[in-house]
Parts: C-alpha cells; structure tokens; sequence
C-alpha cells in the first residue's frame, strides 16, 4: 500500500516510465520473502545486567509473544524447545513473559510437551493473548510440560525472587501487587507482559521487570510508530538512576501475519554478573 501510494503521489508531478513502475512494484514480494523469513529465523542475543549482591553469574533466557496458534503452530514449539535444549548447559532458567497461545485455535494439553524435555525450569506468566483460546486450557498445558506459572505467585531461585503478574486485555490501570511477594535480601524480577509501570514497579521493590507484548513494532513503518508514539519503553534493554532494569524482548512469533522487518524472533540471554 505505502508502495503505490509513493508512486501514485510521485506519478502526479512527473511522468514515471511504465519499467520503473514495475521494478517498483516487484519490491514487495521481495520484501514479503524476506520478511517471512525474518518471522521465522530464531536468533538469540545476549545482554549483560550487573547486579549488586549476587552470589555468582546467573544467565536467564527471556522470551514472550510465542503466539501459538493457527499461523504458528507446533513448529513454533518445537523450534523454541530445540533452542532451549542447545542452550540449557549454559543457562540457567527460561521466563515468558506471556502470550504464550495466540488465541487463533484452541489449546490442547498436549501442545507444549516438547518443553518437558527441556533440563532447566521454565516459568511463565500469562499476557492478554492467552486469555483468549480459555486460560485454563493454557495453564492446563503448561503444566503438563512442566512449565512453571506464577500467577500473582513468587519463585526463589538462587538468590532470585521471580515474581509474576498476569495481565488481562480488560486490565488498563496498574495492577494491584501483594507486597508480600516482594522479598528482602533476593534480587526481585517482575515476570509483566506489558513494558508499563516501570518506574511505579521499581519503587514496590523490583529490581528487574521483564516483558514483551510490543514485538518492537514488528515491521516497518510501525517499528518507528511504536518506538515514537506507542511506547515509552517499545524495545531492548533499559536502566534508571536507582540501577534498576526493565528488559523488552521484541518476542518470537508474530501478530496477524507471520512477518518481520526490522526485528528479530528472538530470545535473550540476561547475564546478570
């Protein structure tokens, strides 16, 4: 659309020769090839968090917006396990940071089995869409496949105190948090499917928030839309004054159409040294 668009504007003032009007055109299905492509090549990257206080080097793998459904089904799940599996002598733990299921197709407590084989914990913490296919259903199959859900629940984990606060398409203000889950004398992560209410999070206690839910805009032009108008906080790694993080992986799947332009399908290995 914003292809035609520019050669219909630029068609007003001057004479386009009918070759170049083709040429033009045919960028898009080589665009469209690439940004397939880009929707589906998993890449890991790797950032590096220091943390006061810490007993030894911990290396979280941090992912969310898998969108297991309809366009990505049990490929996707075997692709993130796979991964999970090269990398599980070097890491720790894995958190999603929700949308696990898209809400596209029903799930099945069998669709995440794959991840039972994983040898490290995996923990996650539902986002908006994974309300959508019945949450039961979700956590049903989550924890058959051994995976670890903290709802309004907290984990220690080596000196860790992972926390996990679900979010719901209807829920709009901060929500509320039981205090109670905020330990003294542990590093507290905030497990929160949205990059909101960071600084609000960081005053409670929260030394780390980790999240998703934005995929970096996904593609151009709304990858600068996002970074300019729809969130504060759309993508990468952040730090305040207080030495406190937020972390906001652009997610591995994809929303409405399995494309990519300007982000990755990523996971992110978090050293915290």
């Amino acid at each position: 659309l914003i292809d035609i668009v520019a050669i219909y504007i630029v068609g007003i003032c001057v004479q386009i020769p009918f070759a170049l009007i083709c040429a033009l055109l045919a960028v898009v299905p080589v665009l469209g090839v690439y940004n397939y492509y880009k929707a589906h090549n998993l890449v890991v990257h790797e950032k590096t968090l220091k943390i006061d206080n810490l007993s030894r080097e911990i290396k979280i793998i941090h992912l969310s917006d898998v969108h297991f459904g309809s366009s990505r089904h049990k490929a996707i799940i075997s692709q993130i396990a796979n991964k999970f599996k090269e990398l599980e002598k070097d890491c720790d733990l894995a958190i999603i940071s929700g949308d696990l299921a898209d809400g596209s197709c029903a799930v099945e407590e069998n669709d995440f089995m794959e991840f039972n084989d994983v040898n490290m914990p995996i923990i996650f913490t539902p986002g908006n869409h994974d309300y959508y296919p019945g949450i039961d259903s979700v956590v049903d199959a989550c924890r058959k496949a051994g995976i670890i859900v903290l709802d309004n629940k907290s984990l220690e984990f080596e000196g860790l105190n992972i926390c996990g606060i679900p979010y719901s398409v209807g829920d709009r203000q901060m929500p509320e948090v039981d205090q109670s889950i905020i330990k003294e004398g542990f590093i507290n992560i905030l497990n929160y499917h949205v990059p909101y209410y960071w600084e609000e999070f960081s005053n409670l206690g929260f030394d780390i928030q980790l999240s998703g839910h934005t995929h970096g805009g996904q593609f151009y032009p709304a990858v600068q839309f996002a970074d300019l108008l729809m969130y504060k906080y759309n993508r990468g790694l952040f730090k305040n004054k207080d030495g406190k993080y937020l972390h906001v992986t652009t997610g591995v799947g994809s929303t409405d159409i399995p494309m990519r332009w300007g982000t990755d399908s990523e996971l992110v290995i978090l050293k915290l040294t």
